[in-house]
């Protein structure tokens, strides 16, 4: 029998016809909608400057002039006076939150470059904000109104910080970091109306002297500088909250006696030659190089004593929130594809530390290795079970002189020339934004290309899965295998440890992006979640949802894995009626369209109420949550121990989604005999998710693709059918079969045409007998 047949053979034309049409509609249209949005893509300011008063970014200002240039600001007046401009964040840099999706807030600048006010204009962190009221976190993001960006520009100051808010770190600090970094720009790009900073210049007359490579010991690199240090007590920390006028700082220390160390911080730019020799050892310092990309910086961060400079907080995916790389103005927080773990310091003399971490400073940040630079360290100090206190302590680093050469300053060429905006100024480097955000999505593709191609096998593996599968269900034990360890992989590294959980939130970002503003640098911008959807998206042509849901899904691999554990323990199953069961199943179909539903009202809303996947809770956060949270998904884990997949087959808003376009697929993989559901019915028995209905047929929105009904459709030993052919078969080779009976010697027979034919007896010799 063929690997697949095409349904309703006689008049199959007919059906895939219907269906190619109906997927060139949708493609049509979804072409459409994005060359319809391409217009807005560069800048939304207009979207959202009619959404604030003047007054609320410039205070006594009356009315916005003409939006201009590129990326767009807008005049702001005050009478008939320029008093400033007003900008959206997200128009000149990366804002993208914990949600996927940009976080947009308007930006008032004067003239000088300070920041006048601010405005939380859209975002999407519902999820991440639960039980903090936005009032609080805006207020936090107005500690940097009144700040000098001009100077911060030029260098002349750090950059201004948020107030953490417990709960929301990771959010505030992008809000922060992008306020600051896109203020930078506009006042660098002289767009404000004067010269561009300083700031743009090129590089100082040094650079790093590669030459130098002799190893140092660690006294050597502590003595002229090579190496800077932090040292704190904790009664020196206690003494900065008093002198901050932060009493409760004070009031939970680390230790109760104040002389002990509270954190000795040590950093050094180890991407240097000696000091990385020195430092790293030969071994190491060749390994970074080769990781490094051209122009690359690195640093060693390393720390010893009652506080971490990581924090306990920090899990893999997210932010080093207690650290901050600053310089010129700017900064810049390491996330953990930046970092890797070091045992221990190579140079000779180096003391033992609890901490020692790598960290490569990303691409999209103009790092100067041979220019001053900081550290700073943020100190947080708990005030209640949920509020913090923070304290900044800054750690300034300089390359001391013997590490540098005098280089000659460049010389401007006709091809270095930036093209004039439309304003007539000047656009630099760093105010090319468009191509700075196509190379921001780029990069993280490059930063993620292990975890990217580690992906697209898993997908390739799976496909060849399904092509090959007669081969493989043929082989139960073998099969059993496959499908155990790609689950197994699904869900450890595709799950806990890459975080690839598609989620209902996704399809509903989708459809709200095409009706609202589809950009895709946002969907582009999370590799994994972007290869899985495409994967997906080609699935459904040929299989419907099960690839995803029965082996792409990591909660769903989950289920399966702790429920064949259960059947392993002997944890008695529970058969759902069939009846029963066709009355459970459209629930999931419900909580999908009222979600749907809800995000065209509220999107916000929508994904408040998405929590009703567990996803989160056990994939992402890996049951590091609130209570509430855990025991919801507990309660659906502990049902699938005696219920199979008890939350896919009648809860999941996710495999609704995908059930519904998974109706388009154009080809039947699944054999069936005719006597499948009269008078066997063996598979729908056995099906684990109860996909098969008791007269036969397979219902391809409930299917899984576990093939467990293709291994008894091939077993001569299980399914009825198969049985008879088998035993037809057995019975036909024993009587083909040559033998010695009682009517004389059996002739040979061959088979010709399917007709059995006896085979002449060979003339005798005359000396044979």
């Amino acid at each position: 029998m063929a690997a697949f047949r095409i349904q309703n053979p006689a008049g199959a034309a007919q059906p895939i016809i219907k269906r190619s049409l109906l997927l060139l509609l949708i493609v049509t249209g979804l072409a459409a909608l994005v060359a319809l949005d391409s217009a807005r893509a560069a800048g939304r300011l207009s979207d959202y400057i009619g959404r604030v008063a003047p007054g609320e970014l410039i205070p006594g200002a009356d009315r916005f002039g003409e939006i201009e240039g590129e990326p767009p600001l807008a005049p702001i007046y005050k009478g008939g006076e320029l008093a400033g401009y007003a900008y959206l964040n997200s128009d000149f840099t990366s804002s993208v939150g914990y949600s996927g999706k940009p976080i947009h807030i308007l930006v008032g600048l004067d003239r000088q470059g300070t920041i006048r006010g601010l405005k939380l204009a859209d975002h999407k962190e519902p999820i991440v904000l639960i039980g903090i009221p936005e009032a609080k976190v805006v207020a936090s993001l107005n500690a940097l109104i009144g700040a000098d960006m001009g100077r911060v520009a030029a260098g002349e100051l750090p950059a201004p910080q948020v107030d953490i808010v417990s709960g929301a770190t990771v959010t505030v600090l992008v809000m922060g970091d992008s306020v600051v970094r896109s203020t930078i720009r506009i006042i660098r790009s002289g767009r404000l109306g004067g010269n561009p900073s300083p700031g743009m210049a090129a590089a100082g007359p040094r650079e790093i002297n590669d030459a130098i490579r002799d190893v140092s010991d660690w006294q050597t690199l502590v003595g002229e500088g090579a190496v800077r240090s932090l040292r704190l007590t904790v009664g020196e920390v206690t003494n900065e909250f008093l002198r901050a006028g932060e009493k409760r700082g004070t009031e939970h220390p680390e230790s109760s006696n104040p002389t002990d160390r509270f954190i000795d911080l040590y950093i050094a730019p180890v991407s240097v030659p000696a000091i990385g020799l020195s430092l790293l050892g030969e071994t190491g310092f060749e390994r970074l190089k080769e990781k490094l990309k051209p122009d690359q910086q690195a640093i060693l961060v390393a720390g010893d004593g009652a506080y971490s400079f990581k924090g306990s907080g920090y899990v893999r995916g997210g932010i080093f929130d207690r650290i901050e790389l600053l310089q010129a103005g700017q900064g810049v927080r390491f996330r953990d594809r930046d970092h890797t773990r070091l045992g221990d310091i190579m140079a000779e003399g180096a003391p033992h530390l609890k901490e020692i971490a790598l960290f490569t400073i990303p691409e999209d940040f103009d790092f100067r290795v041979a220019e001053p630079w900081d550290l700073q360290l943020l100190v947080h100090r708990r005030v209640g079970a949920r509020d913090k206190v923070t304290m900044p302590f800054t750690l300034g680093y300089q390359l001391p002189e013997r590490f540098l050469k005098p280089v000659a300053a460049p010389i401007a060429t006709a091809a270095q020339v930036k093209p004039m905006g439309p304003s007539g100024e000047t656009r630099s480097a760093e105010a090319n934004l468009p191509d700075d955000e196509i190379a921001l999505w780029i990069r993280i593709w490059e930063m993620n290309r292990v975890s990217v191609a580690i992906t697209v096998a898993a997908i390739v593996i799976l496909t060849g899965i399904f092509f090959f599968q007669n081969a493989l269900v043929r082989r139960p034990k073998l099969f059993a295998w496959v499908r155990r360890g790609f689950l197994l992989f699904t869900l450890v590294w595709l799950g806990w440890y890459a975080n690839a959980q598609l989620s209902v939130v996704n399809v509903l970002t989708f459809f709200n992006a095409l009706v609202t503003g589809f950009a895709w640098e946002f969907f582009l911008s999370a590799p994994l979640i972007f290869l899985l959807w495409a994967s997906v998206a080609a699935a459904l042509l040929f299989w419907g949802r099960g690839p995803f849901c029965g082996w792409l899904c990591p909660f769903g691999a989950l289920q399966e894995l702790t429920n064949n554990l259960a059947q392993w323990l002997k944890v008695p199953q529970v058969k759902i009626p069939f009846g029963l069961h066709e009355r459970l199943w459209p629930i999931k179909y419900i909580i999908f369209l009222g979600l749907f539903g809800l995000s065209f009202y509220s999107l916000a809303l929508a994904e408040q109420y998405a929590e009703v996947e567990p996803f989160k809770t056990a994939i992402i956060l890996k049951f590091a949550r609130d209570w509430p949270f855990v025991v919801f998904a507990l309660t659906v884990l502990a049902a699938g121990l005696f219920i199979e997949r008890f939350y896919c087959r009648y809860l999941c808003p996710l495999g609704a989604a995908l059930a519904i376009p998974g109706r388009i697929r154009m080809f039947d993989w699944l054999k069936r005999y005719a006597e499948c559901g009269s008078p066997c019915h063996r598979c729908a028995k056995e099906c684990p998710v109860q996909a098969i209905h008791p007269e036969g047929q397979i219902n391809v929105n409930e299917c899984i693709y576990c093939m467990h009904c293709q291994e008894l459709y091939h077993d001569d030993q299980r399914c009825p059918h198969m049985i008879e052919v088998r035993r037809k078969r057995e019975k036909f080779q024993a009587l083909s079969s040559p033998g010695t009976g009682k009517k004389g010697p059996t002739r040979p027979v061959i088979s010709h045409g399917g007709v059995p034919v006896k085979v002449p007896e060979p003339a005798q010799s005359p000396t044979t007998r």
